[in-house]
């Protein structure tokens, strides 16, 4: 007899080709927002300023010094230029350090969030933020930083290179497959994580060979919003772990560092997970997803190891020793620092993770 809990995040969402230079300023009005801060990159800053032209002199003041993992000082920054123009309203246009960054300016202001995004990153739809002081990187849960509304509109992620789509929709990819055994799992986040892997594999390999199909860049949107779905009230496991000690340690970029470390941690736990194997094996259409995963990667041109994005081999053994004391309880296969440094150090040379702790004996009993 099922028995779960479910929290139904609230949240609106407009889906749609063209929707972002349609919708816009109506979404505004039904917050009843006058003046709002625009969040974008600089590098994205003058489609930021395009979109947002319809609002006028509603918006009040930019900020484009976005950076990824959202350091501390830069979030100090924005939430300074919100107070300063009293900002009624925040606009996040751009990927997921731009929403990070929206976040943190709603986590000590409580400026509601319209989200706008670009990428693949799926963090819009959820309640969680993240920053990073001193090479640690801290991530938490509060109801203010989750958007009111999120705008997907595939022709955005068009001028999305072919090689960032990889890395941002297999991120997305890592939110689906998580979902399944973190820790607070349950019939409907695994529902929308199947459809998600379904979405994104549909997507990725068309997106790669054809930047240009918009229907394969609908399909990528759909699946991370249903990622970020299933992440936001599934929580964060061990994959998710591993990678915010790679990026707020080491300065790992966020979505290559995620693409990397998928199926390492899935070729980890799976044995000790058949039931979300199964299903994964299923959304993905195979017998072994492990390997379709490695496939995948390797034709998405994903780097094999995280040495190839800079990590050193004398820094894996300080992640296994942060990751350590996060991993949660509820992860399927047990865990310990001599295990995980040979997980991360697989995964940073790129070999075969499933060989590397065949003898390994940290089954859950």
């Amino acid at each position: 007899m099922l028995q779960f809990d479910y929290t139904a995040l609230p949240g609106r969402v407009v889906f749609g080709a063209g929707v972002a230079r349609r919708e816009l300023v109506a979404e505004f009005d039904l917050l009843d927002a006058h003046r709002v801060l625009l969040v974008a990159t600089e590098r994205e800053e003058p489609l930021a300023r395009e979109l947002a032209a319809p609002l006028g002199d509603r918006v009040v003041a930019v900020f484009s010094s976005v950076r990824q993992h959202v350091p501390l000082a830069i979030a100090e920054a924005a939430r300074a230029l919100a107070t300063s123009v009293s900002a009624d309203a925040v606009l996040s246009i751009g990927g997921g350090s731009t929403t990070g960054t929206a976040k943190a300016i709603a986590l000590t202001t409580g400026l509601p969030i319209v989200a706008v995004p670009t990428t693949y990153a799926g963090s819009e739809v959820t309640p969680v933020w993240g920053l990073t002081e001193r090479a640690r990187k801290t991530t938490g849960v509060d109801p203010r930083v989750l958007p009111r509304t999120v705008i997907y509109d595939p022709e955005l992620t068009l001028s999305l290179p072919a090689d960032l789509s990889a890395a941002s929709g297999l991120n997305a990819m890592a939110h689906c497959v998580e979902a399944f055994w973190a820790p607070g799992r349950n019939p409907i986040s695994s529902l929308a994580a199947e459809e998600g892997i379904r979405a994104l594999a549909a997507g990725l390999p068309v997106v790669h060979d054809t930047p240009t199909c918009l229907s394969a860049r609908s399909d990528l949107l759909y699946g991370a919003y249903l990622a970020g779905s299933a992440f936001a009230v599934a929580g964060s496991g061990l994959h998710h772990k591993i990678c915010h000690v790679l990026g707020g340690a080491f300065d790992l970029p966020h979505a290559q560092t995620h693409a990397i470390v998928l199926p390492h941690v899935l070729a980890f736990n799976a044995p000790d997970a058949p039931d979300a194997a199964r299903r994964i094996a299923h959304a993905l259409r195979v017998a072994d997803p492990v390997v379709r995963l490695r496939e995948m990667s390797a034709h998405l041109g994903i780097p094999a190891g995280l040495r190839d994005l800079g990590l050193r081999e004398e820094q894996v053994d300080e992640a296994a020793a942060q990751v350590e004391t996060s991993v949660p309880p509820s992860n399927p296969r047990k865990t310990d620092r001599a295990t995980l440094r040979e997980l991360i150090r697989a995964a940073w040379a790129g070999t075969d993770t499933t060989a590397v702790l065949a003898a390994t004996t940290t089954s859950k009993e």
